[in-house]
């Protein structure tokens, strides 16, 4: 395994839309030690998730897991899922602000309309099949990585550039009132 190097703003391949795989690439070594380094590198960096376009390999895989994230203190665990040509449904129309950060933004943070509930369709890193309903904070976790193999980044996503702010800043000034909030989706749908 090996720790790779994170792509930040501005670089092109966070703006390119990732291939799919096959099943057969899915289950070849390359690919399986690739998902090894996308873990490994997710965790060193303190990641609740990474894409393999963040990485510099534009196919569609994820890797999310939440255990006790110092960074992220307000979120519920998650174990590791990876996932694998992902495709996301909203069931619900209604929305959260999610105060939002990413390894590719280094030191900023700001609000995203995130979908409560969504299903998500993908497999896992074995090519088995997930078929899956995640709601709560968890959800928006789900969307802002599987928004990453679109060539999306969070900061497309704020529609008032005035939540903006640094990590220090999001701390002194926005934390506490964020999880507060953070506290009481979790509360209610337990993830």
């Amino acid at each position: 395994m090996a720790i790779r190097k994170i792509a930040v703003v501005g670089h092109p391949i966070l703006r390119t839309v990732a291939r799919r795989l096959t099943r057969e690439e899915l289950l070849s070594e390359p690919i399986q030690r690739f998902i090894d380094d996308l873990v490994e590198t997710m965790r060193d960096a303190n990641g609740a998730g990474l894409a393999a376009i963040q990485v510099y390999e534009p196919v569609q895989i994820c890797a999310i897991e939440v255990k006790d994230n110092p960074r992220y203190p307000y979120k519920p665990n998650v174990p590791l899922t990876v996932l694998v040509n992902p495709e996301i449904t909203p069931i619900s129309a209604e929305t959260f602000e999610n105060f939002e950060g990413c390894l590719s933004v280094p030191d900023l943070r700001g609000v995203v309309d995130r979908v409560t509930e969504i299903r998500v369709r993908a497999w896992d890193r074995h090519a088995n099949e997930i078929d899956q309903v995640v709601r709560g904070l968890t959800a928006g976790t789900y969307q802002h990585e599987v928004d990453h193999l679109h060539g999306k980044l969070f900061l497309d996503r704020v529609r008032d550039t005035t939540t903006l702010c640094t990590w220090k800043e999001f701390e002194r000034h926005h934390q506490a009132s964020f999880a507060e909030r953070a506290r009481a989706l979790v509360a209610r749908f337990g993830s």
